[in-house]
C-alpha cells in the first residue's frame, strides 16, 4: 500500500484553517464555553493537541493513550492555558504527527493499528481520522466555522464513515440514509420481524451533522415524522 498522500495534504489544509482561527482567540474567548457541553474552547484545543500526540503513538505501535483517566486529566490540565500556549501546542503536535506520516514507509501503511476501546483499523486510516477530529472540533469551537463550511469532500467521506460506524449498532434503529446527491446508505441494527427502517433524507451536510451529534436534524425528513435517537459518540 502506498502513502495516503492526498489525505495527508487535505489534513494539512484543515489544520491550517484551524490554526488561523485559533490565532484570533484571546484569553476570554478561550475560557468561554464551546459548543460541546461542559467543555470550554480551551478543553477542545487541549483535546486536539493531545489527540495528535495519541495518533502519533498509534503510528509508532504504542497505546493511543495510557488510560482514559490520564487522557481526561491531560485535557483538564491543559484547558486553562493562554491562547498563545494553545496555539504553540497545536502547531507543534500537528507538525510532529505530520512528520510521522510523511516519513512512514509505504509498506507500513497497510498494517493494522490499535486505536481506543479495542478499535482497530489500517494505519492508512489515521490521516482521515485526524482530519475528522480537526474539522468537527473546529465547528465545536463556535467561532464562526459551521457545518456548512466543512469541505465537500470531507462531508461525503464522513457520511460513509458514520454509516459504517453505526452499522449493526444495537442501539441504533435500522436506518436508510438518503442523501440529496442520490446516495443511499443503510446503517443501524438489523430490522426485526415486521420492523421497517426509518428513511432519513436530506443534504449530506445535514446528515453528517445529525449523525455526529453536531445538529438536531434540522433540514432532514424522516419517515414517520420523527428522527430516532442516536447514541453519543
Amino acid at each position: 500500500m502506498t502513502s495516503p498522500a492526498d489525505d495527508i495534504a487535505a489534513l494539512r489544509d484543515s489544520t491550517d484553517r484551524l490554526l488561523a482561527a485559533v490565532e484570533k482567540l484571546d484569553d476570554s474567548s478561550v475560557a468561554a464555553p464551546s459548543l460541546l457541553p461542559g467543555w470550554t474552547r480551551g478543553h477542545v484545543l487541549a483535546h486536539l493537541a493531545r489527540n495528535a500526540d495519541a495518533l502519533g503513538n498509534v503510528l509508532a505501535g504504542r497505546p493511543m493513550y495510557t488510560d482514559a483517566e490520564t487522557r481526561e486529566a491531560d485535557i483538564e490540565r491543559d484547558a486553562p492555558r493562554s491562547p498563545a500556549a494553545h496555539l504553540e501546542d497545536l502547531r507543534t503536535s500537528a507538525a510532529a504527527l505530520e512528520r510521522a506520516m510523511v516519513d512512514r514507509p509505504d509498506e507500513q501503511w497497510g498494517v493494522t493499528v490499535a486505536l481506543r476501546n479495542g478499535v482497530t483499523d489500517l494505519a492508512s486510516s489515521v490521516p482521515f481520522r485526524r482530519r475528522i477530529e480537526v474539522e468537527l472540533h473546529h465547528v465545536d469551537l463556535g467561532v464562526g466555522y459551521t457545518l456548512d463550511d466543512l469541505p465537500g469532500d470531507f462531508v461525503d467521506r464522513e457520511l460513509d464513515v458514520m454509516a459504517r460506524r453505526f452499522a449493526g449498532h444495537p442501539r441504533v434503529h435500522p436506518l436508510e440514509l438518503r442523501a440529496e446527491d442520490g446516495r443511499v446508505l443503510r446503517t443501524g441494527r438489523e430490522a426485526g420481524e415486521g420492523e421497517r427502517a426509518v428513511v432519513v433524507a436530506g443534504s449530506p451536510t445535514a446528515l453528517v451533522g445529525w449523525l455526529t451529534g453536531r445538529a438536531t436534524g434540522t433540514g432532514l425528513t424522516a419517515s414517520g415524522g420523527v428522527l430516532p435517537p442516536l447514541p453519543p459518540l
